[in-house]
């Protein structure tokens, strides 16, 4: 039912989590990646889905308000890793902020998508997203973030997003943002009527920036991109950001193909 609460009332008497995940590879004698360590604590349940692949299994539910969730990720250099959700995460009311914490280390040379389903702020919710991602030189890295604005018909609960990435200990990108402070919701130069918000940030630079009905493509200051897109669903945020992207990639090969040929 829209705007139904009952998960929450379910959980009322429940105490808060303290909950830490942890992926690691390693590089194989053949060259390959492996999985070194798979570590679930629910609600953060991890399941290797492929060779390079790792999703992301709720057995709990959550995060609700106490809770503290950690997820680790370890990128070994020259090695690749995919880690994805089987469904949205549902961020409920309880007792106090609930956090979620993600730490992703990316070495030399090593390659990492981070792309999982999108987190929904159901109404009460206080929630806090941190990242927290160091890369090596020549790591490549596409990290997307999608965040819906409430379940349907209902407003949405409060989050606080921080990401913070940097590369062989300089800065490349500082970025925050809050969902659920009425006056930002619905100013014009905000969110106005979007119900969804998302961003991805791509270690390939695009030549320029490109800007389109609802996402901007914008070249960072030191290397890098940011993607962001508004949507009026997760279907069309998700369409713009991969929009985006493909702008991006496009943008950025293209740079290096004119470099390549200058040098010729």
């Amino acid at each position: 039912m829209p705007g139904d609460t009952a998960p929450a009332r379910a959980c009322s008497g429940r105490r808060a989590m303290r909950a830490h995940a942890a992926v690691a590879t390693a590089q194989a004698r053949d060259g390959t990646t492996v999985v070194r360590r798979l570590a679930s604590a629910p609600p953060l349940t991890l399941r290797q889905t492929g060779p390079c692949a790792v999703h992301l299994v709720s057995t709990a539910a959550g995060p609700l308000g106490g809770d503290r969730l950690a997820l680790d990720l370890d990128v070994a250099p020259r090695t690749t890793l995919e880690l994805g959700s089987v469904a949205s995460t549902l961020v409920l009311p309880g007792e106090g902020v609930s956090e979620l914490m993600v730490t992703a280390r990316v070495g030399a040379g090593a390659s990492l998508r981070f792309a999982p389903e999108p987190t929904v702020l159901a109404a009460g919710c206080e929630h806090r997203l941190l990242v927290r991602l160091a890369l090596e030189p020549g790591a490549s890295v596409s990290w997307r973030e999608e965040i819906v604005f409430g379940r349907h018909g209902e407003a949405p609960g409060r989050c606080h997003a921080r990401f913070d990435a940097t590369c062989d200990g300089l800065p490349l990108l500082r970025q925050e943002f809050t969902v659920g402070d009425p006056d930002l919701d619905a100013s014009p130069a905000v969110y106005g009527a979007a119900r969804c918000v998302g961003t991805t940030f791509l270690t390939a630079c695009a030549g320029e920036t490109v800007v389109a009905d609802g996402v901007a493509v914008l070249p960072l200051a030191v290397s890098g991109t940011l993607v962001s897109a508004l949507a009026a669903d997760a279907v069309q945020l998700r369409s713009r950001l991969e929009w985006g992207e493909r702008a991006a990639h496009e943008s950025a090969a293209a740079r290096g193909a004119v470099r390549a040929s200058s040098r010729e």
